[in-house]
C-alpha cells in the first residue's frame, strides 16, 4: 500500500480479537494477534486461516513435508475483544498525560 501517511491501527500484537468476517467467523471466541503486517493492512491471528505449506528438507527441517500454518487475514475482518462486555467493540483513542489510551466503546474499559 503506497500512501503518503502511515495508517494508524487500533489493533496491536498480543491483543485479543474476534474474527467478524470470513470462513473462521466467530463472534464469541477471542483469539490472540501473533503479528501485524502494517504495509499490507493484514494481521496474523492464532488458529485462523490455516493453510497447508509444502516444505523441502533443509538443515533446520530434515524431514520436510506438509505443514499447517496460519496465513494473514485483512485487518478489517477482525475487531478488538472487550472482556467486560464479552463481545467485539470499537475503540476510542484519547491522550492522557501525553500517552495514547485505548478504551472500548461498549464498556468504557481501558485496553492494556
Amino acid at each position: 500500500m503506497k500512501t503518503r501517511f502511515k495508517p494508524k491501527f487500533n489493533i496491536k500484537k498480543g491483543d485479543s480479537v474476534v474474527v467478524i468476517a470470513g470462513d473462521d467467523k466467530d463472534l464469541k471466541k477471542p483469539r490472540k494477534v501473533l503479528e501485524l503486517i502494517t504495509d499490507k493492512n493484514r494481521v496474523l491471528v492464532e488458529g485462523v486461516n490455516i493453510v497447508t505449506k509444502h516444505t523441502k528438507p533443509s538443515a533446520q527441517n530434515t524431514k520436510g513435508g506438509i505443514m499447517k500454518v496460519e496465513a494473514p487475514i485483512a485487518i478489517s475482518n477482525v475487531m478488538l475483544w472487550d472482556s467486560k462486555s464479552h463481545g467485539p467493540s470499537k475503540i476510542i483513542r484519547s491522550r492522557e498525560n501525553g500517552k495514547l489510551i485505548r478504551t472500548a466503546k461498549k464498556s468504557g474499559e481501558v485496553i492494556k
